[in-house]
């Protein structure tokens, strides 16, 4: 799939969750969404990206969320 439509969702998902109060389990669920809903391959890309492209376009909540707890 393309990089940038999947930045695009994973920022769509971080504004959903990061209006939560507690930050800590905001990015929990970003995590949990993109294992429930993203194949595998979309998983690993993103992943490869923010390994590949220190300034790659997302929330910082999303970079937080994955470097947490999908690596």
């Amino acid at each position: 799939m393309n990089i940038e439509h999947l930045v695009t969702m994973a920022n769509q998902i971080g504004d959903f969750f990061r209006s939560y109060p507690d930050q800590e389990q905001a990015r929990k669920d970003i995590a949990s969404h993109l294992m429930k809903f993203w194949p595998p391959q979309m998983r690993q890309q993103i992943i490869q990206y923010m390994q590949d492209t220190p300034d790659n376009g997302l929330h910082p909540i999303v970079r937080s969320a994955i470097q947490e707890y999908m690596y």
